[in-house]
């Protein structure tokens, strides 16, 4: 995605001002206009006919709230510097009701608009042209006469249900056109394109003594529904927490809400139940209806619902301990593509801890797309009944995501000694920046945990999608191994995003939807908080099915004649079906009865475990690269829960050398970097690979060499070794495991099963 607007999507600051195109509206091309003075943020008072040496006047409607006039300040101070020397006059016409004198002139000096910007009181202007919309754009000829009419361009829009689209450049520069047209004598070629913005905040006339006003009504359905965004330092482009803030929005709130844009749900009302639905009621949208048709009135003061209390700057209660990602700052660069970029600290944690909320904070909202925290562990298998669930996940920041407070008696374990890595996604915005991310959070008691709660997900790491396909469909799935409790669901997916279902297949082969969202937006990243967490059987599978649409018509679709893969950055794709689970038997305030045993617990899952058609895709195309390697090593942590690490190791000239590797963070090895040269005589790692037979060692002691020597004085106890050839050369690949005997047969079969498959690919691409 591109610089400024993935800021503000990731602000969820667009879809909240509700932008639609002003179809149906009169259209003022041919018409004349006559002079209007205003004055601007300074006092000074600026008439149409000050321009009378002008050959052309750009007259822009302004807001300074409106995310969309935000995105197109920069570009209009651009376009009046290209025309200046041509005769071409742009002056600003800000005629919001609820936009101050000092907003204005926050907002030109900060956008270095020299031209002059001027506060239309009580909307003359704008009813004399017409105007509905900021931004929107009126070209007055010479005469000063009306023959352009709408958007500045097509770079930045919405598109069906408001989801919005942004292209690295526009396709048309629609304003920059008609003004070269004119200043050639030619007749526009495009005069009416339609612009999509917010709508102005126009003077009303309260109705006297009506029936709804702000103090009694709406006000209370803000507190409940809006505020929670819509206030000072928080996500949303503007408060809503005054009258003096909401009546110049009282029309744009009535649209949005309509439309049901706002508050922000995607999910179909026919398909779940969800307790942090969003949607109002029929009867709130009723009253808010009433008050907009009574020109909004204020009501008595007196009758205003208490002010809802946040935590200063926090989403979360107040946090019992914040902590930031590094000493230091990094620095943003002003253009290009950033790397995701990882930061480890250490909290200090001597003690385990139980996460009842967290909130993962931009340092820099211009700049932070996104952020994932995942857990350090110290070691690999935590004692007690805790930590069961292994996830590394800990929480995230992304466009639209709300921090959850966990319900009473859950919580997310974290080991003691952990530490927290920091993956920052940064969006360059054309100035260098800085930032410093942190994240707070809430501690439960943990005598009053019962449950422990991870992250898990179904994901496809092996689609391609073909160019130009409308609708490409990907599919996933998750299956629970043990009597599980769904908490929640989050579909992720980038630009070319288009639906996304969660179908549960019951093991006595009963089907339910839990999610379906028809019109999946990027610019909103949700989390669905199941009502009643729902109890799923050992066997229960998570099958999720999305659709993405790499065709011209996505408006924000990046390039539709590019095969597009999984990967990272925004212009590639992702098909993730995030949730939430516990383990529906656990009981943590109960004396646990023995340590947790990762091989007792694949045992006990091992007949619901298997490489399915994408883990085989994936293992087949694992040596491919670094990056492919690690992602299918995940999922073989996930699948076969006491491996600690994987890697490959080649004989090459009587010398044994690492090819590439994969482990659990925290894992305590050795033969970590592939610049390390060991001699292969006397060494049972290249015995192996030299050899035609896997080999299982159940602990270390029959081993020889420095190797396998090395490995057992740190974290491993016993390692399983699959002879293949890749490239021409005998190599190994090698699994092992902190817990003695952790390759029971059933383990074996499936890792060599997966050691087969990673050589096969390797072969048939020539590796």
């Amino acid at each position: 995605m591109g610089k400024t607007f993935v800021r503000l999507l990731a602000l969820a600051a667009i879809l909240a001002t509700g932008f639609v195109a002003n179809a149906g509206e009169n259209s003022p091309i041919g018409k004349k206009i006559d002079n209007f003075s205003a004055r601007d943020f300074r006092g000074k008072t600026t008439s149409l006919a000050d321009f009378s040496q002008s050959k052309v006047v750009a007259v822009v409607f302004l807001g300074t709230e409106c995310p969309l006039a935000k995105l197109y300040a920069p570009r209009l101070a651009e376009l009046a510097a290209e025309f200046e020397t041509r005769g071409v006059a742009f002056v600003a016409i800000d005629a919001n009701l609820q936009d101050s004198i000092a907003d204005l002139a926050h907002y030109a000096q900060e956008n270095k608009l020299d031209f002059p910007v001027l506060k239309d009181a009580g909307n003359v202007i704008a009813d004399h042209l017409g105007a509905a919309r900021t931004p929107e754009v009126f070209v007055l000829d010479q005469d000063r006469v009306v023959r352009y009419w709408g958007r500045i361009d097509d770079q930045y829009g919405f598109q069906e249900a408001g989801v919005g689209f942004q292209r690295a450049e526009p396709k048309r520069r629609d304003l920059a056109i008609a003004l070269e047209e004119l200043l050639t004598g030619k007749a526009v070629s495009q005069p009416i394109a339609k612009n999509q913005g917010c709508l102005i905040g126009r003077v009303k006339q309260p109705v006297a003594n009506s029936d709804v006003t702000y103090s009694k009504h709406i006000a209370a359905i803000l507190n409940n529904n809006c505020v929670y965004c819509h206030r000072t330092g928080q996500i949303a482009p503007f408060p809503l927490t005054s009258y003096a803030e909401t009546v110049g929005w009282a029309d744009m709130i009535r649209e949005v809400v309509a439309e049901r844009r706002m508050p922000p749900w995607h999910a179909d009302p026919k398909v779940g139940h969800f307790r942090n639905d969003a949607r109002l009621s029929d009867h709130d949208q009723e009253l808010i209806n009433k008050w907009v048709d009574s020109g909004a009135p204020e009501g008595d003061p007196k009758d205003l619902p208490p002010a809802r209390q946040f935590a200063e700057g926090w989403l979360i209660p107040k946090p019992d301990q914040v902590i930031y990602m590094g000493e230091d700052s990094y620095d943003v660069p002003a253009t290009g593509t950033v790397e995701y970029q990882r930061f480890v600290v250490d909290p200090g944690w001597t003690e385990d801890k139980w996460v009842k909320a967290m909130q993962c904070m931009p340092g820099n909202h211009s700049v932070v797309h996104h952020i994932i925290v995942y857990l350090v562990p110290p070691g690999v298998t935590p004692s007690g009944q805790a930590g069961r669930l292994r996830s590394n996940w800990l929480g995230a920041f992304a466009p639209g995501l709300r921090p959850q407070v966990l319900e009473e008696g859950l919580a997310r374990y974290v080991q003691k000694g952990s530490k927290l890595l920091f993956e920052v996604h940064y969006t360059p915005n054309g100035i260098a920046q800085k930032d410093r991310s942190y994240v707070g959070f809430v501690y439960a008691d943990p005598r009053s945990v019962k449950k422990e709660v991870a992250v898990q997900n179904a994901g496809n790491f092996t689609f391609k999608i073909p160019p130009g396909d409308p609708n490409y469909e990907v599919e996933s799935e998750f299956v629970f191994r043990q009597n599980a409790l769904l908490l929640t669901v989050s579909p992720h997916m980038h630009v070319r995003g288009k639906d996304f279902r969660y179908d549960l297949i019951y093991p006595d082969g009963k089907q339910e939807t839990v999610l379906w969202v028809p019109r999946y937006d990027f610019g909103w990243q949700t989390t669905y908080e199941l009502t009643d967490p729902k109890l799923l059987p050992k066997g229960t599978k998570m099958h999720c099915v999305a659709h993405f649409d790499n065709s011209a018509d996505n408006f924000a679709n990046p390039d539709p004649n590019k095969e597009v893969g999984w990967g990272e950055q925004t212009w590639e794709e992702m098909m993730f079906g995030w949730f939430e689970m516990s383990l529906a038997d656990q009981d943590l305030t109960q004396p646990a009865t023995a340590s947790a045993q990762r091989v007792k617990e694949f045992l006990a899952q091992a007949d619901t475990t298997r490489l399915d058609d994408q883990l085989q895709a994936m293992a087949r195309g694992a040596l491919a690269s670094d990056k492919t390697f690690e992602r299918f090593g995940w999922q073989l942590f996930e699948i076969v829960p006491q491996l600690d690490r994987i890697c490959v190791t080649a004989v090459e000239n009587d010398k044994v050398r690492l090819k590439m590797i994969q482990e659990r963070l925290g894992l305590k090895t050795s033969l970590r970097s592939r610049s390390t040269v060991i001699k292969a005589a006397g060494q049972s790692l290249a015995e192996y690979a030299l050899g035609d037979k896997t080999v299982v060692n159940d602990e270390m002691g029959n081993t020889k060499g420095s190797i396998m020597a090395n490995m057992a004085s740190k974290d491993i106890r016993s390692s399983m070794h699959v002879p293949v050839e890749i490239g021409g050369l005998r190599c190994t690949i090698n699994f092992w495991s902190a817990e003695a005997g952790a390759f029971p047969p059933e383990a074996a079969r499936l890792l060599e099963q997966a050691a087969r498959l990673m050589a096969e690919g390797a072969k048939i691409a020539g590796k």
